[in-house]
């Protein structure tokens, strides 16, 4: 269910919430497989009786509907994938982070200084205790194997990466460094911007395993961002050992910076 809590301006919206109210702002009609999040969002106080949109809300349907930066971090660990990220308008920004197994995500307005915190929370990234993070190690193989990998793991092998290595034909290293996976997570960032042509959107992405007592991996190839259908079987992977900071510096380099984003801003005066 959605709800709101006033006092610290957080809401709790799951995708459908979030479809309904842009429907209204745009007087469209709602459908019937939206009716149900209709009157969830009535029930909540979101909606008056006449199906306007509560005055808190501005900001974050504003926001929502002219975005000039998004940012999604998906996270893929245990209990699934979840979906947050970052919306920045024109007046306000706002993260919003989802909870495994449920359809809310929780949207807490924000400000431009915390955004790269904000971001790197989400992903859990912390300091990094394990010796040589900056090793700078490299891991080199192909994305079949790895999918081969991770299922032979997952149904039960994980704790002999040597003879789950042999079976897949994998590198020795890579099926250590996956017994150790807590998650994978990657971040996208994207605005229109001086670069992009047309409706085009300009994209930056980064991808990283988080593989604890093994540290941070940053996936470099197949590189970020990926285009659907881009990568196969057969496809390069390589991975290198990073570290905590370097993961910081590379999720702030993600975000544009302010001359990209003053054509937008133009655009939208």
């Amino acid at each position: 269910m959605p709800s709101i809590d006033a006092a610290r301006r957080r809401l709790r919206l799951s995708d459908s919430h979030v479809s309904v109210l842009g429907l209204l702002v745009e007087e469209g009609r709602i459908p019937d497989e939206l009716a149900q999040a209709y009157g969830e969002l009535t029930e909540a106080g979101v909606l008056d009786a006449e199906g306007k949109i509560s005055a808190d809300l501005y900001p974050l349907v504003s926001t929502l509907m002219e975005p000039r930066v998004i940012a999604r971090v998906e996270m893929t660990g245990p209990q699934g994938v979840t979906s947050s990220g970052a919306v920045v308008g024109d007046d306000f920004i706002f993260t919003h982070e989802n909870w495994p197994g449920e359809a809310e995500s929780e949207y807490v307005p924000a400000e431009p200084e915390t955004l790269v915190w904000a971001l790197a929370r989400m992903v859990d990234l912390h300091r990094d205790f394990t010796a040589e993070v900056d090793s700078g190690e490299v891991i080199a193989s192909t994305m079949g194997t790895l999918d081969d990998v991770i299922a032979r793991m997952e149904a039960g092998q994980f704790e002999e990466p040597e003879a789950v290595a042999e079976t897949a034909g994998a590198p020795v290293r890579l099926a250590e460094v996956l017994a150790h996976l807590n998650c994978m997570w990657r971040i996208t960032v994207a605005w229109q911007g001086a670069e992009a042509s047309g409706s085009e959107l300009a994209v930056s992405a980064l991808a990283v395993w988080d593989c604890g007592l093994e540290g941070y991996w940053l996936r470099e190839l197949p590189a970020e961002p990926i285009a659907e259908g881009q990568v196969d079987a057969s496809s390069e992977l390589r991975v290198r050992r990073t570290s905590a900071k370097e993961l910081w510096q590379l999720i702030t380099d993600l975000l544009p910076d302010g001359e990209q984003l003053a054509s937008t801003q133009s655009q939208a005066s």
